[in-house]
């Protein structure tokens, strides 16, 4: 039997997703913890879910970029080393906390698989930003390594 309250509440929060987010998702988060889930807007609440799954793969991605950028200027941006080694060596070791604040068992597994992508960004960039012709094709890490705090080149 269909409840016409809560397919009055469902209208009123699908309308309310189009209009202001954040009240739709507090009401979202009562309506869940009184447990009405017939009155849950679940098509918006199922896309936020997705959302949020692909907003932490793309941070951990890009923190995991930014560490092996790091170690690219490390290893083989020998003119700039010099300069450069103590901020370099900080950033990285930056990016790892902040990775490791973030990391889950599925992003872990995620950046394993994504591992050699990830890379080729950040060479790409690296051999734009440096003009460096001698980066390997292939990722020369392991993810244990990229994500150790005392691990460098």
């Amino acid at each position: 039997m269909v409840n016409p309250r809560s397919d009055t509440i469902k209208t009123h929060l699908s309308r309310l997703y189009e209009t202001d987010e954040h009240l739709w998702l507090q009401e979202t988060i009562k309506l869940l913890k009184g447990n009405r889930l017939d009155e849950l807007d679940v098509e918006n609440l199922i896309e936020e879910l997705e959302n949020l799954g692909r907003s932490d793969k793309n941070k951990a991605a890009s923190l995991l970029e930014q560490i092996i950028r790091h170690i690219l200027y490390l290893q083989y941006w020998e003119t700039r080393i010099k300069d450069n080694r103590p901020h370099w060596e900080a950033e990285i070791d930056s990016f790892r906390t902040q990775l490791r604040r973030h990391l889950t068992i599925n992003l872990h597994q995620y950046l394993e698989g994504e591992l050699e992508s990830i890379y080729e960004d950040a060479s790409r960039y690296v051999t734009k930003k440096t003009e460096l012709k001698i980066l390997p094709h292939q990722c020369p890490y392991t993810l244990v390594q990229l994500l150790d705090q005392n691990w460098l080149p």
